[in-house]
């Protein structure tokens, strides 16, 4: 076993190194500087050294070794279910919430992330473990490859997004032409006419259309508003909560909110970055290829 040792440990730094790359807390806030990160890190460099321990097990036909090393990497979906309760109990204190969706698709990715950690160490040491150097070489292309193609959708690429002007008819309150709520109070309605800002999210095709429906993925977007920009409110003001609605016609997303900073240049740059969740993701056209067959 002794001729493994340098490729092991190839394949452990270079998949220690992805998921380092992988790891980022950002406007969001998660995973918390430093706990967040630490418990993160660590997941990784224990992903990282099974998937680079497998190589020489399987060498040596030592299955035994191989069993256990599976039994372990299934202990990663464990990550989820962490990650899952942890944001579930944050977001119960937040005065605009992340939503189940959107908690559900970080769980995914963190747990999926592992993964990506446990396949770029086999691959390193099972290229090294022939040439030290390929090992390297390989093991970097491939963390570069997961750097650049491990992204998600982003709205910008499915909606168009434009300003909504904030009006009343009465005690209506709408987004341009989209009804958002009532709002009954007079005070309520002059402070939203002062605070308020509104945007119009625009599907670009069907497909946009019916993802962009998604309860979920609405109040990403808020979330997103709220977290980046700050938010004009408090507990107990129900008139001030964040809403979006749906044009039934046409598919356009209203969204209002109170924002910290009435620029609707960042709120623009904002919703632009919000990610498409996956469980919000629907493909109406691939069924329809179909229908012209029946």
């Amino acid at each position: 076993m002794g001729e493994y040792i340098l490729p092991v440990i190839v394949g452990t730094l270079l998949g220690f190194a992805a998921r380092v790359i992988l790891l980022r807390t950002d406007f969001r806030q998660y995973p918390t500087y430093p706990t967040g990160r630490i418990i993160h890190l660590s997941f990784g460099f224990i992903a990282a050294f099974i998937g680079a321990v497998a190589v020489p097990s399987v060498m040596d036909s030592n299955w035994a070794a191989v069993t256990f090393l599976g039994l372990a990497a299934t202990q990663f979906r464990e990550v989820r279910k962490m990650e899952r309760e942890t944001l579930e109990k944050i977001d119960n204190k937040e005065l605009v919430k992340r939503g189940e969706a959107f908690i559900e698709g970080m769980a995914q990715a963190f747990e999926g992330r592992n993964y990506i950690v446990m396949f770029s160490a086999l691959i390193a040491t099972m290229f090294a473990v022939y040439k030290l150097w390929l090992g390297v070489v390989i093991g970097l292309v491939f963390v570069f490859l997961v750097k650049s193609r491990i992204k998600g959708k982003l709205l910008v690429e499915m909606a168009e997004i434009s300003e909504g002007e904030i009006r009343f008819e009465g005690p209506n309150l709408y987004v341009s032409d989209i009804h958002i709520k009532n709002v009954g109070l007079e005070s309520s309605r002059k402070l939203i006419k002062e605070r308020a800002a509104g945007a119009i999210i625009t599907p670009k095709n069907e497909n946009s259309i019916v993802t962009l429906s998604h309860i979920g993925q609405r109040q990403a977007m808020l979330h997103h508003i709220a977290n980046v920009l700050g938010s004009y409110l408090d507990s107990g003001e129900p008139d001030l909560i964040p809403l979006s609605k749906r044009d039934m016609e046409d598919g356009r997303i209203a969204l209002f909110f109170l924002p910290r900073e009435k620029d609707f240049k960042q709120i623009k740059e904002v919703l632009k970055h919000v990610p498409v969740l996956d469980s919000a993701i629907r493909l109406p056209r691939q069924s329809d290829k179909g229908k012209g067959n029946r």
